[in-house]
């Protein structure tokens, strides 16, 4: 692959944005149309496909919907040379079930710099849109920030946490963005990747997973078709979802809708086995029940389901070493 164009490189911090994107548009060169219209910029776009499968497989515990979607997703998008929409995956679970892992994971195998990466474009309500009745100028700059990063460079990841915090109406900018057209505001988007990252649909999916238990379904036996319509009506009814009268779900702008199932007790035993790998430690058994005999389970008739996944982990492990 040719090095990328000096000429692929990202727009500075949110403030003072729009005097960039005007100067920029006014000073376009023949490097910077290529990198819009053409196939010719690829900044540092690198996927690793078959790195990414190995992670998920060796890592992310209990999650065969999230990894076989993800995945299927990725494939088709990168390998189609001129696809005709960017691709957006909407991950939803409860806390600690892998959404995040998941994205950093997506970082990492697609962009050389991984989470450091100048394309990669990481969206926190807390610190970006904190003050919800400044909602006029965060739409105003999202737009910005959104096209002069797509216009410096087409194959771009923006990631969107905790969209069930994020202010009302905010999204509504973004749907030009993530539909079929050839250009938007005069940039090509369609190589562009969104990921949106909320914990709405997650009570539902675990009420699934738990009548599956009971029914004594193996979880690897639920599937999609049994999850998707219940957590597309989980956003829907969410005043607090940034997705709400948005436009997005309802004009089917989502390639994907990926569901991230509660966690049991072995899948937690898993998650500290690879913590204590990768701190460079051999298996612990007393470490491994210590971590497990602190972790609360639900429901409390059941005890089957970690209340926070694999999130508190690490800091549990430190606890016991």
């Amino acid at each position: 692959m040719a090095a990328a164009p000096r000429s692929c490189r990202p727009w500075g911090s949110l403030p003072g944005l729009l005097a960039l994107v005007s100067a920029a548009t006014a000073t376009w060169d023949l490097t910077s149309l290529r990198c819009n219209f053409g196939s010719f910029c690829e900044c540092d776009f690198r996927p690793d496909l078959a790195g990414l499968e190995c992670d998920l497989a060796q890592h992310l515990a209990g999650q065969h919907l999230a990894k076989a979607l993800v995945l299927k997703s990725l494939k088709a998008f990168v390998q189609d040379p001129a696809p005709n929409k960017p691709l957006v995956l909407s991950l939803h679970g409860l806390s600690g079930t892998g959404k995040s892992y998941v994205s950093s994971l997506l970082a990492k195998y697609l962009f050389r710099g991984g989470l450091r990466s100048p394309h990669v474009h990481h969206f926190s309500p807390i610190i970006h849109f904190s003050h919800p009745n400044h909602i006029e100028r965060y739409k105003k700059d999202l737009k910005s920030w959104v096209q002069g990063n797509l216009t410096a460079c087409g194959r771009s990841l923006f990631l969107f946490d905790e969209m069930d915090k994020l202010p009302l109406g905010l999204m509504e900018v973004l749907r030009p963005f993530l539909g079929a057209s050839w250009v938007v505001y005069g940039t090509n988007y369609r190589k562009a990747i969104f990921i949106f990252i909320s914990n709405t649909g997650g009570e539902q999916i675990n009420q699934v997973a738990l009548e599956a238990w009971h029914s004594r379904r193996d979880r690897e036996e639920i599937e999609l078709q049994e999850l998707e319509p219940i957590i597309s009506r989980a956003v829907l009814d969410n005043p607090h979802h940034g997705f709400w009268h948005s436009g997005i779900m309802e004009e089917h702008l989502l390639d994907a809708v990926v569901p991230f199932l509660p966690l049991q007790r072995h899948h937690v035993r898993h998650c500290v086995l690879n913590e204590l790998a990768h701190l460079g430690l051999e298996p612990q058994d007393e470490v491994v029940q210590a971590v497990l005999d602190s972790t609360t389970f639900f429901p409390e008739e059941e005890q089957l389901f970690s209340s926070n996944g694999c999130k508190t982990v690490a800091s549990r492990i430190a606890l016991f070493l």
